[in-house]
């Protein structure tokens, strides 16, 4: 009698497994007809039904994850492809979607270790190269993003991270050739404009900083202070000082008491021979603190340019009692000044 029992316990339950098996694969069914259909609503019910009857149904988070991501659901497709991975960790097509997720999800670290165990992941090597950079290790993003550029000279967003990378350790003329080279493949992207026309102008390279900065203005890239006052030192290093003076001049009067901008705006001033233009701004930098010693001695030197010459030397003497430094300018003949 015990025996009889035990058989038909046995057989209740595999009936039972069995009728959740059967359930799990129609509600299966059901989900891969409404995501064939484009009702990726109703997909993910479906499949959330089957995964139900079958905590253990790989092939079902699977397209769930699919689903949920045409829904643009990342975190809910996250989620089944990491529940997928945990019960098939070497599923390829696991591994490729959880891959791209983590890349786009800025889990780098994640990202990279996946890409490694994905074999036949046509863009494993992007993966590897985009999430080295993201982790700083630029010597490994740049060996794998060169490899990678290879094989797909047109991807416009890696060229830029190349461009990157070389920035980084300094390569300053090779970061310059992959800005332009990704810029010629997406010219819409104003912030790569941006920080061109900056390497340029710290190369020196004036005409060309010049051009990028107003091709990024014209762009769209927002015309903040940083901006204007870069675009204005570009215009007065290519001999523009009228629109060099106009830009940096609006940065001024966003910041009315920027010390170091009224010496540079005075500088520039003193520079183009506009010497009573130059004295304001050393007079507005005296106002601001008195015992500004450069000032001081630049509004001497100032004066003297004017042909006020013997209030020019006593301003720069005075200049010098606050700071004896300034004593090297002094001109051996006829004791008078200069830089």
């Amino acid at each position: 009698m015990k025996s009889f029992l035990l058989t038909l316990i046995t057989l209740f339950s595999l009936n039972g497994i069995f009728a959740q098996s059967d359930s799990a694969k129609f509600y299966f069914k059901k989900g891969t007809d409404e995501q064939t259909a484009r009702r990726y609503l109703v997909a993910a019910k479906y499949f959330d039904k089957a995964i139900q009857f079958d905590a253990k149904y790989t092939d079902a988070y699977i397209e769930n994850g699919r689903v949920n991501l045409s829904m643009r659901r990342v975190a809910v497709a996250q989620t089944n492809f990491e529940k997928a991975y945990q019960l098939q960790p070497d599923n390829q097509v696991v591994i490729k979607e959880l891959a791209s997720l983590y890349i786009n999800n800025r889990q780098f670290q994640q990202a990279n270790d996946l890409a490694q165990k994905c074999k036949n992941c046509p863009e494993v090597e992007r993966i590897l190269a985009m999430s080295s950079y993201q982790m700083e290790d630029y010597a490994k993003a740049i060996s794998s993003l060169e490899k990678f550029l290879v094989k797909n000279p047109g991807d416009a967003e890696a060229t830029y991270t190349l461009g990157r990378s070389y920035l980084e350790i300094e390569d300053f003329k090779s970061a310059i050739k992959m800005y332009q080279k990704a810029l010629t493949l997406d010219p819409t992207k104003n912030v790569w404009m941006y920080e061109l026309a900056l390497q340029l102008y710290n190369s020196n390279d004036y005409p060309n900083a010049k051009k990028y900065f107003l091709m990024a203005a014209d762009a769209g890239y927002p015309k903040s202070n940083d901006f204007l006052e870069n675009l204005g030192f570009v215009y007065i290093n290519t001999g523009d000082v009228e629109n060099g003076l106009k830009n940096l001049i609006i940065v001024l009067s966003r910041k009315p008491n920027n010390k170091e901008l009224l010496n540079d705006i005075a500088q520039a001033l003193y520079s183009a021979k506009r010497y009573e233009e130059a004295l304001g701004y050393y007079q507005k930098l005296l106002e601001l603190n008195p015992k500004d010693a450069n000032s001081l001695y630049m509004a001497g030197i100032t004066f003297q340019k004017m042909g006020q010459k013997d209030r020019g030397i006593a301003m720069c003497d005075e200049a010098i009692k606050l700071d004896p430094a300034l004593a090297k300018n002094r001109q051996k003949k006829g004791d008078q000044f200069g830089l």
